[in-house]
């Protein structure tokens, strides 16, 4: 497993090794020992799995206020994405930028997310399907977020978003949130 960190903290990306052979690959999906090698604690003890119908579906930016902020590792299990991640820590040298990977099946890369950091993501084909591991578990009533079309966080989306949640569509801009 190689772990890479992205332009912002503490923000990393995960790409597998694989053992392929006639019957298709073997990787490993997450190894808490690599993790604590390379500087980073996490022991997941929840997992989503998120269904999106159709191309160009957005869901974001979303987080978990203190003291329930969320870490997450993030997995495209099947079609494409683009993930995002964005620092809310105002102690961190890279507050309020973001990192957009492409998450694929074909890839089997993952993005690593620690607590501070909002989240979102955007389809880029039909049927694409993401799983996550996270910790803690999501507490109901402290989930927030912010538009992720904000000019201040200036998000460089691939394509036009299509499909939005009215809740996701009526977030506050960046500096309105409750962060």
């Amino acid at each position: 497993m190689k772990i890479t960190e992205t332009n912002l903290s503490g923000v990393y990306l995960i790409e597998p090794d694989f053992i392929e052979d006639s019957r298709g690959f073997f990787t490993r999906a997450f190894c808490q020992d690599e993790f604590a090698s390379a500087g980073i604690d996490f022991a997941p003890v929840q997992s989503n799995i998120s269904h999106n119908r159709l191309a160009y579906t957005l869901r974001g930016m979303h987080f978990q206020a203190a003291p329930y902020a969320e870490t997450k590792l993030v997995r495209c299990t099947s079609g494409r994405l683009f993930d995002v991640a964005v620092d809310l820590r105002e102690s961190s040298p890279t507050y309020r930028q973001w990192t957009g990977l492409d998450l694929s099946r074909q890839n089997a890369k993952a993005l690593f997310i620690p607590a501070g950091c909002a989240h979102g993501f955007l389809t880029l084909e039909d049927e694409t399907e993401v799983f996550y591991q996270m910790s803690p578990a999501f507490v109901p009533g402290h989930d927030r977020g912010f538009r992720f079309d904000d000019p201040a966080i200036g998000i460089t989306w691939p394509k036009t978003p299509k499909v939005i949640s009215e809740k996701d569509l009526a977030l506050p801009l960046f500096d309105e949130a409750e962060i």
